[in-house]
């Protein structure tokens, strides 16, 4: 007796949907497991902020600022340069400066400045210290920053939390760094998106 193929067991079987469908359905589903999710991107430049009046020309190329006898928390800031076209820049050029964990800069050398390019995938990558407050400022790391062929911005980051922000005549919210989770304050992310 040949057993006949009921509707139920059509279904049971998988045999209901077209192939396309479910191959398609399993590509999406891996897909999401592998890859990253794509970033939110306006074409929003970062804004612009003061200069201040500590910066110097010609601070020495590197991406390690923190060194021996720097007073302040360890901190790791990373990051990627976008274009407004939402395309990572490789080759921006990036120059940081700021104050120690006391609220003191260096006006005779260049403890905690320095600039760096960024990779082919456009990210940087600086490890220095958590700026200290001074004298009507809140924490703030200073950011000269440029893209090839593209003019300069000259900006300023801050850290969210911080008592001072409000008072801060300077602060911008649209320039907080986003923490990293679990990362007790010592790692943060701020992404550039410059004219291009």
């Amino acid at each position: 007796m040949r057993d006949e193929l009921t509707r139920r067991r059509f279904f049971e079987l998988g045999l209901a949907l077209p192939l396309p469908f479910v191959a398609a359905r399993w590509l999406r589903a891996s897909d999401a497991r592998a890859l990253p999710p794509t970033k939110e991107c306006d074409d929003h430049p970062t804004d612009a902020n003061a200069l201040g009046p500590f910066w110097k020309p010609r601070s020495p190329k590197r991406r390690v600022l923190r060194k021996p006898g720097i007073r302040g928390t360890p901190l790791l800031l990373t990051g990627t340069v976008y274009s407004t076209a939402c395309r990572p820049l490789a080759g921006a050029v990036l120059d940081f400066w700021q104050a120690d964990g006391r609220g003191v800069y260096d006006n005779s050398g260049f403890r905690l400045r320095g600039h760096q390019v960024t990779d082919g995938n456009g990210r940087y990558r600086l490890a220095t210290v958590l700026p200290g407050l001074y004298s009507g400022r809140t924490r703030h790391i200073h950011v000269r920053a440029k893209a090839p062929g593209g003019p300069v911005l000259t900006t300023q980051i801050y850290f969210p939390g911080v008592g001072r922000n409000e008072s801060d005549g300077l602060f911008d919210p649209d320039l907080l760094v986003k923490w990293a989770s679990g990362s007790n304050r010592r790692r943060a992310r701020f992404d550039f998106v410059l004219q291009h």
